[in-house]
């Protein structure tokens, strides 16, 4: 039965269309996955039915009747809740305040703690959640705060839950709970929608998948009929493969190290601690960690936007310590920071003009841009690079899709023939389709004989491209693994700051 009918809506932001004449219905008890590209509109969708947006056409009805939510507060009433991707939890207070933060007090004004407390504590046990009421959110894992999300939802009755990418800051074993978790859920009679691009994770868990490209509905399909070639087929209009065949590592010369490296925030708090680290030629080293816990500033410390504290990084057995972005390239380095916008591209400035960023004077002729030159190399990179929707260079590069932006990084980086290349969240953002081409380029420049680092907050994307890894939890490198000798169980619980390796040692010495 159909607790949710959304039938032929529509959503527009000035001549933008978001969401073109979508029909669709969410059965009572089932868990349903929309899939789809980054920008397809996939959270602009979610976003009506709990009441954040409103449909410009169109109607959605709940149990058969139409509904028009102009707050979540609405919705949450109507019984539809929501867990955002990025937590709304607040760090200083409990999990029962935070559960309890937006309800009405319509008894008295004055809040009895324990009892509440004990309200709270009784909806986490009635659902067979690990949390403890009383914790501090600040205090508890990522993966707990999450939990406190789901029962802040679940303690207003409702029967409807959306979750948004739930499981982008979650380690393997987090991911694995969450998702028997909804599952329970869904016997219970809960409707659960889900919002990802983790093909993996909608085939355990989902019932129904529907796929959403450019704001229309592809299809809907049921899980068990299709495999996650087919879904990602629905997704980009052609076969997609994420899987590679690498050939093995060949490394040469020690090109970058760190040793016993440390750095502080403006505030004198260490953010990296007694790092050790290093990268040859052909090889790739991914470093992975839930994100927070010093990888943004590594890439930094990489990138020469922040200096190191102690110790020391020796790049083709020269110690240097650069705080200029321009003098590393001039060295060597290749550099795809995470936030593109921000750290790569000029949204103000056109495609091409992006595409010679940093290496003007390679492009002057008597002080004069050769505009014969600038043009044919951008058009050859655009071409090698499959870059779409570029036939005017002249455009604003804030025109292209997230992922035609990151190839028009990667190419600029790629084609000055850096010796080190240093990426991170390199497939932020980025559609199915996009992602497998730059997973080829990254293995092409370590078949070259490149050193190249990947940080990366999705596991399968570092167990697929490195030959080592490295993992960071509270600023520290917490161990080091051959790709070959290691696995999603052992990294992530590396990420989640277990030393499994270690426990096995110690439980085995005193075994004997």
């Amino acid at each position: 039965m159909s607790v949710i009918e959304v039938q032929e809506v529509t959503k527009r932001f000035g001549d933008f269309t978001a969401i073109d004449q979508i029909t669709l219905d969410f059965a009572e008890g089932e868990i349903h996955a929309i899939c789809g590209e980054n920008g397809a509109g996939k959270s602009t969708f979610m976003n009506m039915l709990f009441g954040l947006l409103q449909p410009t056409e169109g109607q959605i009805l709940l149990h058969g009747k139409p509904v028009d939510f102009h707050s979540p507060k609405e919705a949450i009433h109507s019984g539809i809740g929501m867990v955002h991707q990025h937590f709304k939890l607040v760090p200083s207070l409990t999990v029962f305040e935070n559960v309890l933060l937006g309800e009405e007090m319509t008894q008295s004004l004055k809040i009895d703690r324990q009892r509440e407390k004990e309200s709270v504590q009784a909806t986490i046990d009635n659902f067979g959640f690990d949390l403890d009421a009383g914790d501090k959110i600040e205090a508890i894992s990522v993966g707990a705060q999450q939990r406190a999300e789901i029962i802040k939802m679940l303690h207003r009755n409702v029967d409807i839950l959306i979750l948004d990418e739930p499981t982008a800051v979650l380690t393997p074993q987090e991911t694995d709970e969450l998702l028997d978790k909804l599952i329970e859920l869904k016997n219970l009679g809960k409707t659960i929608i889900i919002i990802t691009h983790k093909l993996d994770e909608v085939k355990k868990c989902a019932d129904r998948v529907t796929v959403i490209r450019r704001g229309k509905k592809i299809g809907t399909v049921y899980n068990q009929d299709v495999t996650e070639k087919d879904i990602s087929r629905m997704m980009v209009g052609r076969d997609v493969s994420l899987d590679f065949d690498k050939k093995p590592c060949t490394c040469g010369d020690l090109v970058l190290q760190l040793n016993n490296v440390t750095a502080t925030s403006k505030l004198g708090k260490k953010v990296l601690e007694g790092i050790d680290l290093e990268v040859k030629q052909g090889e790739i080293v991914g470093i992975a960690g839930i994100e927070g816990n010093g990888q943004a500033e590594l890439m930094e410390l990489f990138s020469g936007t922040r200096k190191l504290t102690d110790g020391e990084m020796i790049y083709k057995g020269k110690k240097i310590n650069c705080c200029d972005p321009a003098a590393l390239r001039k060295m060597g380095f290749g550099l795809v920071p995470e936030d593109r916008y921000r750290d790569a591209l000029n949204a103000t400035m056109s495609i091409w003009e992006n595409m010679i960023a940093g290496r003007h004077k390679d492009y002057c002729k008597l002080c004069f841009f050769d505009d014969k030159v600038i043009r044919q190399v951008t058009k050859e990179l655009i071409e090698e690079y499959d870059i779409r929707n570029c036939d005017n260079i002249d455009a604003l590069v804030s025109t292209l899709s997230g992922g035609n932006a990151q190839k028009i990084i990667m190419a600029r980086e790629i084609s000055c023939n850096p010796d080190i290349m240093i990426m991170s969240q390199p497939t932020r953002g980025v559609d199915i389709g996009s992602i497998e081409f730059i997973h080829q380029r990254i293995i092409q420049l370590r078949d070259e004989g490149k050193a190249v680092i990947v940080i990366s907050s999705e596991l399968t994307e570092i167990m697929n491209l490195s030959d080592r890894i490295y993992v960071m939890h509270k600023g520290k490198i917490v161990g080091e693994r051959e790709t070959s000798q290691t696995n999603k169980e052992d990294i992530g619980l590396l990420m989640a700051g277990i030393n499994h390796q270690a426990n096995r040692e110690v439980a085995f010495s005193y075994g004997t």
